[in-house]
């Protein structure tokens, strides 16, 4: 590629093979792979005459081949199933660059809902890769996680599966619901209904127990309890337009973020004033979060920290497989925005 962005005639060849690039110098592949392998018996010379002549040609080993001939191959797999939230996509990014900066490579599995598992996940198993993680798979039941993950290093980010014995590693979600539940209690609401994206997970249950627990011993009365059905924009606004069918809310917890955004839309084209009327916090802090026409609070979860400590489970070997698993709790931050907030020339 030249510096204006035009493709020139090296980058237009084949890439060299090290057959070829043997051929050319008068040696065996062999001596050109072990030129390449870092510890590898080779004379110091030789080495050194391969590597220059493969620089002057423009030789790079392929790295693909390379990984399949050994054992170990630097390719962590991760899994998913819910990208249509938008804290997933950043979370994957941010993980993907650390791995790159320790020197692995990630290979993804984008789970589909209502996807034959076992079909799905056989290509997981069949992949050579050194580790998998998993990114809150909610649809992946703990004996399926087993399988799909057997024998290889193994962690699961955002969710713990009781019956998987896999390493966790999570936001502490109760610690962020109650720092919701006391903020609503500061700011004097009442009435407080809570949305829940998938009941049934262990993310969603934390959070539920805890929020649910921590307003009860504030005095204030739990107004709605609300299954959205899944983490969506558009569970949000449904759930929102049934709490206010029913009347009496003066404040919500959304489950997560993009839940509290399609709410608040709801909300507004209700003619609610937000936070006047109803006061709205969501979970993740996720960049829609911030923007103006949201402003929302939130509990932000640690997502640099979690990215580091599961990078550096799979350096330390600490999740390798036959070593006891832990479900490591990372604390957040609670963000203060003005969808709580009244605006002072309002009160």
């Amino acid at each position: 590629m030249t510096r204006n962005g035009t493709i020139d005639e090296k980058s237009k060849r084949k890439p060299m093979t090290a057959r070829e690039l043997a051929r050319m110098i008068g040696v065996s592949q062999s001596a050109v792979s072990r030129a390449f392998t870092a510890g590898a018996s080779i004379a110091p010379d030789l080495r050194e005459r391969i590597l220059r002549f493969a620089e002057e040609v423009d030789y790079h080993p392929n790295a693909i081949a390379s990984m399949l001939s050994k054992s170990r191959t630097n390719i962590v797999g991760i899994v998913i199933s819910d990208m249509q939230n938008p804290f997933y996509p950043a979370l994957i990014e941010k993980l993907s660059r650390a791995l790159q900066r320790v020197g692995l490579q990630s290979l993804m599995f984008n789970i589909a809902k209502g996807a034959n598992l076992e079909e799905q996940l056989s290509a997981l198993r069949r992949y050579n890769v050194d580790a998998v993680i998993v990114i809150s798979a909610t649809i992946l039941s703990g004996p399926i996680l087993r399988w799909a993950t057997e024998d290889r290093a193994a962690i699961l980010i955002n969710r713990v599966a009781e019956d998987a014995e896999l390493n966790c590693v999570i936001c502490d979600n109760a610690e962020g619901a109650r720092a919701i539940a006391d903020h609503f209690h500061d700011i004097g609401r009442h009435r407080i209904a809570y949305v829940a994206g998938l009941a049934h997970t262990t993310t969603n249950r934390e959070r539920q127990n805890a929020f649910i627990t921590r307003i009860a011993e504030h005095g204030m009365t739990l107004s709605a309890l609300i299954d959205g059905g899944e983490y969506s924009y558009y569970a949000g606004r449904k759930a929102a337009t049934e709490i206010l069918a029913r009347g009496g809310t003066d404040a919500i917890f959304f489950a997560n973020d993009i839940l509290a955004v399609g709410g608040i839309d709801a909300l507004h084209e209700n003619g609610i004033n937000v936070p006047e009327d109803i006061a709205v916090a969501g979970f993740d802090d996720i960049a829609i979060a911030g923007w103006p026409h949201y402003d929302l609070t939130t509990f932000r979860q640690p997502v640099e920290t979690i990215v580091d400590v599961a990078v550096g489970m799979l350096e330390d070997g600490s999740c390798a497989p036959g070593k006891p698993p832990h479900v490591r709790r990372l604390s957040g931050e609670l963000i203060i925005r003005r969808s709580t907030l009244v605006p002072s020339s309002a009160t």
